[in-house]
């Protein structure tokens, strides 16, 4: 699978551009803040419905302007289809598939899927465990996109839950009469019964995960390691395997929790409190691993995740935004290597010698807004 073509309209700094592209390497190089990364954070919001750079989609509409449109061909075998996505902040976004009726925007995901390499890939490793989480996230959902309705789901009825535990914790510090308190047991089911799913696919992804990351680290960092992570959640989980025991699992959880819940206003247990424990030899990666060793954790799990999604089918686009200028030159040589076989790799480098002398292919020069093709 590769993207074929690329057309932006008030996306971030472009007002129009339209990039052709091809199978194999394309590099996008030229000076910082002239417009390189906005492309491929265009392609990777194709495949994820969000940026890996703000949290929101404001940003990304071009000051001035409405709203924003990207759209992409995309080639699958002998198969194209045109997507398009307008973002409309404040509003519902819509989407288009090849030029029919407007569909839902997650009804998109899964024709384009990416793995992306970024240097805020460093809070995989540094940062808290919402990174973490959202990153078995992503790519649960890159496996199977009707998760993404999963997750909507389990955020819609924690935000609900959380609405009643506030009002009762309220009520209570004002020695008022509770809140009737009788709907929590049916939102506690609610949550228990998507965020058991959600757990469900998390362990299996990290079953599945491990080995690619372990190996991929070693091709990283050889002698180094060994790496290994698991999932920590509440005790209630533990021997919990079928959806239907985390479901009991996580209803059990809740109740035992259910005092403090009220006493503070805010659901205590489920998947978004959750955390995936990354570890080097014996010790957390997280303010023990070094600098470089951080770097190849949190590549590693990129690797990973490319190798997981290409054995599946559908091989994803890698996208390595401004990465080699943060590497040492193992490391960097390293990567190149094990990228340049990929169906497509999008780069972006501020100069020629950022990107590996292996990653030959197409460039584009890119400055004050203008893409144009060497």
């Amino acid at each position: 699978m590769h993207v074929s073509h690329l057309s932006l309209a008030d996306f971030r700094s472009y007002a129009r551009v339209e990039v052709p592209l091809d199978p194999g390497v394309t590099a996008f190089v030229g000076p910082n803040g002239q417009g390189k990364t906005n492309l491929v954070e265009a392609v990777g919001y194709l495949a994820t419905l969000g940026s890996h750079r703000v949290s929101s989609d404001a940003p990304l509409v071009r000051m001035g302007a409405d709203r924003a449109i990207v759209r992409a061909a995309v080639v699958q075998g002998d198969r194209q289809q045109l997507i398009e996505l307008e973002l409309n902040p404040g509003r519902a976004n819509r989407a288009r598939i090849n030029r029919s009726s407007q569909v839902r925007p997650r009804d998109v995901l899964g024709i384009v899927r990416t793995v992306l390499f970024a240097p805020e890939d460093l809070a995989l490793v540094k940062g808290d465990p919402g990174e973490r989480r959202r990153f078995l996230d992503e790519l649960i959902t890159a496996r199977s996109p009707r998760m993404a309705g999963v997750r909507s789901d389990y955020d819609r009825v924690l935000k609900q839950r959380n609405t009643l535990l506030k009002s009762a914790a309220m009520a209570r510090r004002h020695g008022g009469r509770g809140l009737d308190l009788s709907t929590l047991d049916i939102w506690d089911q609610h949550l228990a019964r998507a965020g058991a799913e959600l757990l469900d696919r998390r362990l299996d992804l990290i079953a599945t995960l491990r080995p690619l990351a372990e190996k991929a680290y070693e091709q990283l960092a050889p002698g180094g390691g060994p790496v290994s992570f698991e999932y920590r959640g509440p005790e209630a989980l533990a021997g919990a395997h079928t959806r239907e025991e985390l479901y009991e699992a996580l209803l059990t959880a809740l109740a035992e929790v259910r005092k403090q819940e009220i006493e503070r206003g805010v659901t205590l247990v489920g998947p978004h409190r959750d955390e995936l424990l990354l570890q080097l030899g014996r010790l957390p990666a997280k303010g023990y691993a070094s600098h470089g060793e951080s770097w190849s954790y949190a590549l590693a799990l990129r690797l990973a995740s490319y190798e997981l999604l290409r054995a599946e089918g559908n091989e994803p686009v890698l996208v390595l935004d401004d990465v080699f200028a943060e590497l040492d030159a193992r490391r960097r040589e390293r990567l190149a290597e094990l990228v340049a076989p990929g169906e497509q790799v999008l780069v972006t480098a501020a100069v020629d010698d950022d990107v590996p002398d292996v990653l030959v292919g197409a460039r584009y020069a890119v400055s004050e807004g203008v893409v144009e093709r060497l």
